[in-house]
């Protein structure tokens, strides 16, 4: 079972996939990477047809609690980024079980 995709591993299936160089390869993953994360804090929200869209969105400020000391702890409020795939995506992984 695989847990982690690491960026080498993109770039290299773009570079053996496309036939483009690894340092291109690494450009376009870099740049695509950064125009989401521009248009995602810019928007609030990204839409990717036929694969989901990413919503920023803010969690409040709340109380934690350590389970192991049971210490009481204050989360500070932050971004965080949600995803919610889109209907053709869920169907295509449902589909091939």
């Amino acid at each position: 079972m695989r847990i982690n995709l690491t960026k080498k591993e993109i770039i290299n299936s773009i570079h053996m996939q496309l036939g483009f160089s690894k340092k291109i390869s690494e450009n376009l993953l870099e740049d695509f990477l950064s125009i989401l994360l521009f248009e995602i804090i810019k928007n609030k929200k990204v839409k990717i047809p036929n694969f989901g869209t990413f919503i920023l969105s803010r969690k409040n400020k709340r109380i934690g609690r350590n389970p192991k000391t049971l210490e009481e702890k204050i989360i500070s409020e932050r971004n965080v980024i949600k995803f919610k795939p889109s209907k053709y995506l869920k169907n295509y992984i449902n589909k091939n079980e």
